[in-house]
């Protein structure tokens, strides 16, 4: 695209991000931005002032053809990094319920079979989680151990050719209703955290959805009982020796994370922009003011560094250069400015932002959810500080 060819507002696209992207990531973005338009936008609020899941919805989401990401064969789509991510920025974009829901299955399930399981585990769940015939779920958070997620509580005892599983998990999305759940628990001959696949109707699993949510509503967390739960061994991730390898999933997915902020962002700067236009206060739209102005174009700085860095971060992860510092940092910034700029946007609207009507309200209320998962800002902050200092300043 020559930048004749490029057609975009330039208010919503101020830096001409659409000249760095490919044909065929344009393609994806536009065929994911379409069916969040179409699909979820009218529907949404409701589902999420119910706190619940428009289960209607996976068939549809289904049909894009874009779960499994990056991942090559299995049934999954083999997309660039950027591409992947733009999935989880335009699914932000409309709503974050969805968005963690499909990132769930398409990311952290998928990527722990992916980078972890046996190559049996992989042809058998990747081509049923990709087609989203199967669900997904990844517990690893517990009620006593959250941020540290190394010292995980939950335990695996090989008893014969079962291991026998025993603890608690907590915030697990999807886990209420998924096929497969990866369990990461400590194996007791080891003390090592490894993962298994626990399939839905497991004896000894029991998951109940948390209610009371401010953030995310339409997702339906779970908290998760383990109680002397057998599974074969053959449903061990065998490539997951230590918490190095859960890690390792984890700074794979945190990058669609940082997207996930980038589309929060995008959505709060663009509905407060039209908003400030259209509304009328003084005899004039409320855009004519210097205050207002102020308010959009720190929204614009921060949406169009939040866009460049995270593609900027895509491309070193195609190219294998990614370092668990730089996805921490990408993570880490744009879930706070995120959070900034889903704020600035709310005062803009004034009290009709309070309204889910105006959709502002529940991106304000999800970023609180973005800002706290996969690694507080506290954790991804120390992780950059340990890459760039060589010293950890945590165990």
């Amino acid at each position: 695209m020559t930048m004749q060819e490029h057609t975009a507002d330039p208010a919503l696209d101020f830096y001409q991000f659409d000249l760095l992207l490919t044909p065929e990531e344009r393609e994806v973005r536009d065929r994911v931005r379409g069916f969040m338009q179409r699909e979820v936008k009218p529907i949404i609020n409701e589902y999420w002032e119910k706190g619940e899941f428009p289960f209607e919805l996976i068939p549809k989401l289904a049909e894009l053809k874009v779960c499994g990401g990056t991942i090559q064969g299995y049934g999954c789509p083999g997309l660039s990094s950027v591409a992947t991510g733009l999935v989880a920025a335009e699914m932000a974009k409309v709503d974050g319920s969805v968005c963690t829901f499909f990132g769930v299955t398409s990311g952290l399930a998928m990527s722990s079979i992916y980078y972890c399981g046996s190559e049996a585990q992989k042809e058998y769940w990747l081509p049923k989680l990709a087609s989203m015939e199967k669900i997904g779920a990844f517990a690893l958070t517990e009620p006593d151990n959250g941020s540290d997620a190394s010292h995980i509580q939950t335990t695996a005892r090989l008893d014969g050719d079962h291991y026998v599983l025993n603890g608690q998990k907590r915030w697990i999305g999807n886990a209420s209703f998924a096929d497969v759940i990866i369990v990461w628990a400590r194996d007791e001959a080891t003390n090592q955290v490894t993962g298994f696949l626990v399939e839905k109707g497991t004896p000894g699993f029991e998951a109940t959805v948390m209610h009371g949510k401010i953030a995310k509503r339409a997702l339906w967390n779970a908290e998760i009982k383990l109680e002397n739960c057998r599974i074969p061994t053959s449903n061990r991730l065998e490539k997951a020796r230590s918490f190095k390898d859960t890690a390792v999933v984890l700074a794979n997915t945190r990058f669609g994370v940082a997207w996930e902020g980038v589309g929060h962002a995008q959505a709060a700067y663009e509905m407060a922009l039209r908003y400030s236009q259209e509304r009328k206060q003084f005899g004039k739209p409320i855009a004519g003011y210097q205050l207002i102005q102020e308010k959009l174009v720190k929204m614009l700085a921060e949406v169009v560094a939040m866009e460049l860095t995270t593609w900027r971060l895509s491309v070193l992860r195609d190219q294998g250069l990614m370092t668990d510092g730089q996805s921490s940092l990408a993570k880490m910034n744009n879930s706070a400015k995120a959070r900034q700029i889903v704020a600035l946007g709310r005062e803009i609207f004034g009290g009709n932002g309070l309204l889910l009507e105006n959709h502002i309200a529940r991106h304000f209320a999800d970023m609180e959810a973005v800002y706290t998962y996969e690694g507080s800002n506290e954790i991804n902050t120390l992780v950059v500080g340990r890459e760039i200092t060589g010293v950890p300043a945590f165990v």
